[in-house]
Formats: structure tokens, sequence, C-alpha cells
């Protein structure tokens, strides 16, 4: 552990909840967290069974737990039946819920629409015939290309009604993309928009539909549903497009739910690879559907009063777990959140907060860090500008929360009351696996904590032993568990080399490093497996040493750590700087440049002092706000881009971050 972390954590110290996170929390204290992981120790097939029936609804009993005999193809629940939508919708139906407002949608205008559940249970029947009426049906894959709104909600939720496979892709990817994902899915349907509308300007998405689709092999494509966002005129296809006006036409606002088998792909959802290529994760219906909901009541202690918002896009797992699926499927009333948290300004997060008095708030650590530039730098978008008083539970998700951003989120926006959740999970996990629970663990800022009862989490050295807490290794899950990731979508061999490597002995691999503290046993990331940097035999996390980084405060707002190769050390560390003062140049920039090698050096170790500190405005974000490491190991390495850089949403960043200081 840097020393930059151990100041903060010797500064700050545990933090344990207080009595009003206790009182009436779903886990309210260590001996109730530790009494489940204990229940689920004694009787594993017994503890999920409970849970499963506990918090679906089934249209056909399960009679049988799990299976593991093709292991590590796991079934879970699997002779049960169910349908997801059934279980978002229509279980709120005859109860106070359905007249609850659903979703609280604010445009990037500002403009608000609200929705109840019975209201969307309406639209999402009404959209599900017409999906039938395109001739698409159980099993079907789907393509959904749409911006943030309670129409894409609506689609994906009507996919799952008539038991069709939906693939959502972000809206920020490339033609080029699309393209590889509908042949790579068999999709027989896109669902789209005509324009999205993100900070003011319209983007197109229909346009990026139809070159996608004119690259070729998407012969599979029968139809496209183009919803109008915006009345900017957009190419037609005839006889293959309509508009949802045209589709939804005449349609009933009542479609039975399709009872699928409980293994049923509910969705794939491609994510990066180390090989480049795409992988198709493929979730389940009832596994993935049930950790959604107890990871609702668990992480956030959801109560029916509460107003949540997940900033995250539908094009990601965050925004599957905790937008389209969790929160229905808990009775929640959630925000959508169509712009970016920096137009017309950046306080729009902490208006919106104040606006629709939001009392779980769940966002990334680049958002975070972003804002606390932003903030530094104009006082008028500072959020004590703003009411918070409604909020009780802040979260973290995405990539690990560097200690100072911790602090910083949890005294400026959760004024020092509110439990901030750093909840680590993937992809492939389906929801949270290692968070601390607000009513029950004790929290230390930079860790994610303890991992949710019913799972099996440890560090491993290569050879797929424990290793002792304090010391660094690979984080595995020796378990299964309901919603993990079922196969890579038409590539089982590749799913079992990726995630079961015989080396392993069984155990599903993460791909990230960590390290548990001696003390608690605390969970902490360093970082993925590749982003682990050896200089000369040392092992350097690159989160360790973006943290030592950030931690210069005076200094430092953003930092982004890659490795190089080095002829003499064997990798070379490479830091892009985000500075809290005007983009230095010349003699100024080298000073500054090795005053953070200095800080570094006495931080750390002389060891981890970057080679390299390139400095910019900012770093190279998507839409989303998520870093493009790749592209940053290019620049370091000193190849040239040649990467899809579509979904950058800057990226005239990359000529800047080129020149080394």
């Amino acid at each position: 552990m840097s020393n930059a972390i151990e100041s903060v954590l010797v500064e700050n110290r545990v933090f344990p909840p207080d009595e009003r996170t206790q009182k009436g929390a779903r886990i309210s204290g260590m001996a109730a967290y530790q009494a489940l992981c204990q229940e689920a120790e004694r009787d594993f097939e017994g503890f999920w069974a409970g849970r499963a029936r506990e918090h679906l609804v089934w249209s056909k009993p399960f009679t049988h737990t799990l299976d593991e005999s093709k292991a590590p193809f796991y079934r879970w629940f699997d002779d049960g039946e169910l349908n997801a939508s059934a279980n978002c919708l229509d279980r709120h139906m005859g109860t106070p819920v359905e007249n609850k407002t659903a979703i609280i949608f604010e445009a990037d205008d500002g403009t608000v629409t609200t929705i109840t559940y019975k209201q969307l249970l309406a639209r999402v029947s009404q959209f599900a015939n017409a999906l039938k009426t395109q001739g698409i049906g159980k099993g079907d894959r789907v393509i959904i290309y749409m911006p943030m709104g309670i129409e894409g909600v609506v689609a994906m939720q009507a996919c799952a009604r008539i038991g069709a496979t939906h693939s959502v892709v972000f809206g920020g990817f490339s033609a080029k993309s699309l393209n590889e994902r509908i042949i790579d899915a068999g999709a027989v349907a896109v669902i789209t928009a005509n324009y999205q509308v993100r900070g003011g300007k319209e983007l197109p998405l229909k346009a990026i539909v139809d070159e996608g689709i004119d690259m070729g092999g998407c012969e599979s494509i029968k139809s496209v549903l183009v919803y109008e966002r915006t009345a900017t005129a957009w190419n037609r296809v005839p006889g293959r497009d309509k508009t949802f006006a045209e589709a939804l036409a005449g349609q009933s606002e009542q479609c039975a739910p399709a009872p699928v088998n409980a293994e049923h792909p509910l969705f794939i959802l491609y994510t990066s690879g180390s090989t480049g290529k795409p992988k198709g994760v493929q979730h389940s219906t009832a596994g993935y559907l049930l950790w959604a909901k107890m990871t609702m009541d668990w992480t956030f202690d959801l109560r029916p009063e509460d107003v949540f918002w997940c900033t995250a896009d539908i094009g990601w797992i965050t925004g599957h777990t905790y937008v389209a699926y969790g929160p229905l499927a808990a009775g929640a009333t959630q925000v959508v959140f169509e712009g970016v948290p920096t137009y017309p300004n950046a306080g729009r997060f902490w208006q919106m907060i104040e606006r629709h008095k939001v009392t779980v708030f769940y966002t990334a650590p680049t958002a975070i860090r972003s804002l606390i530039k932003t903030a530094e730098i104009d006082a008028k978008v500072h959020p004590k500008n703003w009411n918070l008083s409604s909020l009780r539970i802040l979260g973290s998700v995405g990539e690990p929360i560097n200690p100072e951003a911790w602090m910083w989120y949890y005294r400026n926006v959760g004024g020092e009351r509110c439990p901030i959740v750093d909840t680590w999970w993937q992809t492939e996990t389906g929801g949270h696996m290692i968070t601390p629970l607000p009513g029950a663990t004790p929290l230390v800022p930079g860790s994610c904590t303890l991992p949710l009862p019913g799972l099996s989490i440890a560090v491993v050295d290569e050879t797929a032993h424990d290793v002792p807490n304090g010391s660094g290794g690979i984080l595995v899950i020796k378990r299964p568990w309901p919603a993990m990731i079922r196969t890579i979508w038409g590539d089982p061999d590749r799913f079992k080399k990726s995630y079961f490597p015989e080396e392993l002995k069984g155990y599903y691999l993460a791909g990230d490093g960590a390290v548990r503290d001696a003390e608690h046993g605390y969970f902490r990331i360093t970082g993925r497996i590749d982003d682990v940097l050896n200089v000369s035999g040392h092992r350097l996390g690159t989160m360790e040493i973006e943290s030592a980084l950030v931690a210069k405060t005076d200094l430092v707002a953003e930092a982004a750590v890659v490795g190089r190769p080095d002829e003499l050390t064997g990798e070379a560390v490479c830091a892009f700087v985000v500075l809290k003062r005007p983009l230095p140049s010349g003699d100024e920039a080298k000073q500054i440049a090795q005053e953070l090698r200095d800080w570094v050096a006495k931080e750390i170790g002389p060891i981890a002092k970057p080679r390299d500190i390139r400095f910019g405005d900012n770093l190279p974000k998507t839409r989303s706000g998520k870093i493009m490491r790749r592209l940053l190991r290019s620049l370091a390495k000193g190849e040239a881009i040649t990467q899809d850089t579509s979904t950058l949403e800057n990226p005239a960043i990359l000529e800047q971050l080129a020149s080394v200081n």
C-alpha cells in the first residue's frame, strides 16, 4: 500500500455506519452480515434456493438449484420457468407500486417526463406486440442502439417479455462495431433512434445503423425500428424501416409475458477482450435477475420512499443491472438522465439531485474526479451551492476510486453523513460482488471492503494457492454464483480459456489484481492483471501509482498510468496527467514533471517514478466517461493510433498527449 493511501487511512481511520444508517437497514451490523455468510457456508444450495423463491416470481417453480455436472458451464434453477419483464412490472400490479412513479426522465435540455409502473407495463406490452408483428419471437436476437430514455428501457423490457434476447450496443460505438455485433449475434432486428441528444448537440444513430448494415454480412436483419427522438430528417430504407409510431399503431397495451427457462439467455452484452475481438457475454434470465434484485436491496439498502439514480448508460452492464432491471424488479422510483454531467455546466448532477430529491446516487470515479477539477476551478459549480440533504447513500462504480476522490465525494457531496458503497464487479458477474453494506460495513477510503454473502472470493498466486493478507495476487471466485456469465456467445472454448484457465483449478479468473489488508481482510483492487507493471522485477499496480499522483492535491486533478516496453527495466512507467492549472509547456512542464516524479518516489519508492509524464487538458474518455487505456498504451509506445476512436468524447486530446515531458 502506498504512503499516499496510508496517509488518508491514518488521518480518517475507519468510518463505521452511524445510527441513522443502521436503523431499519436490511442488513444492520456486521453480526447480521456474518450470519448470512455462515448460512451460505452451511447450506450453499439452500441459501440460493431460498433467495430465488423469495425474490422472484416463477410461472413454473424450480426443484433443482445448481447443476455442476458440466462445469464451468453451470446451470441454476434449470427446471424452472419465469419471465424477466413480469418480474419487473406485472408483479407490482394490484399493489400500491402500480401507481408509483417508475422513471423520472430528464432530457438533455432539462425537460422532465415521468411514467408510473402501470403506464410502463402498458408501454412495454404495446412494444412487445409490435415486435411480434415484425415476426420477432422467443430466442431471436435483437440489437438495441438507443439513447438514454424511457424508450430504451421499454425496448429492453419488451424483448424480455416475448423471450427475445437483446444485445444493447452503446450509442457511441461506430458502424464497424455495430456491424460486428449484428453478425456475431445473428440479430434479426435493430431498435434505434434517428438521433441522440447530448450536450446540446444532435448525434446520429440511424445513419450509423445504415452504415453498419451496408458493410455486409447483416442479411439476418429484417426490421429496423426507429424512434424519432428529434424532428431532424433521416434516411428511410423502404420495406425494412419503420418509425416507432408506425410499428405501435393499433397495437394492444396487453401482452402476456412468455415463460422462458431459467437458463434462457436474457441478453448478450459485448465487452472488450484481450485479443481485441469483443466478447459476447451471455447472461441467463433467473440467476441474473435474482442478483439484480438482491443487490438493489443489499448494497443500496433500498427503501420504498427512495429516489434512486444510477448515471450509467444502458449500453453498459451497470445500465442493464441498475437502470433497466434491478430498480424495476425492486419497485423503485429512479432517475434516468439523457445528457452529460458538464452541460449546461458542471453543476448538472448536483442540480438534478436537488430537483428530484435523489436519495441514492451511483456514479463513476472518473465523473467524480472530473467534477472535482471543475469545482475547484469554478466555485459556482461546487456541490455546496445545491441542497443535497436528500442524499443518504452514495455509490461508486466502474473502476477503483482513489482515496482522495473518495474523501471529496464523502465530504462535499455526502456532507460526511452518507456511506459510500464502493462496488467491485464486472460485466461477467452480473452485479455487485465486493462492496460495503451501508448499514453494516465500516468504510475505508479506497477499499471495496468485503464480498457479499454467498460469494467465495479470494486472492491467489499463479498456482491457485491463497496468498497471505497484505500480499498482492490474482482475484478469483472459488464457487459459482447465480448471476455469473454462462458462456461467450458462440465461443465456449474462449469462455473456458478466458475465465477458467487450467492453472487456476476451476476458479473463475476475474482478471484483476487485488490485495487484502492485514487488519480487516478488506479487499483493494490494484487494477487489471495486465495493468500490473513489472519494472526491474518489481510488481507495481498502475492504480497505486495513479493514487499517489492524485494525492498531490495541490497539482493533480486526474492521472492514468500505463506501461511501455523498456530495454533496461523490462517496463517503464508512463503517466498521463491532468493538472489543476493551465497546461504547462517548455521548462515549466519539465519542472512540474520532475516534481511529480520526486513525489511518487517519496510516496511509493524510486522504482515507481514515471519515466514519461505527459500533460493534457483531459484524458481520452468514452462518452460514458471511461478512460480508454488501450489508446494510452499505444501513445506510450509511440505507436500510431489505428484503433477505433469513434467512441471518444474528445479525440483531439490524443495529439496533445503525444508529447513527452
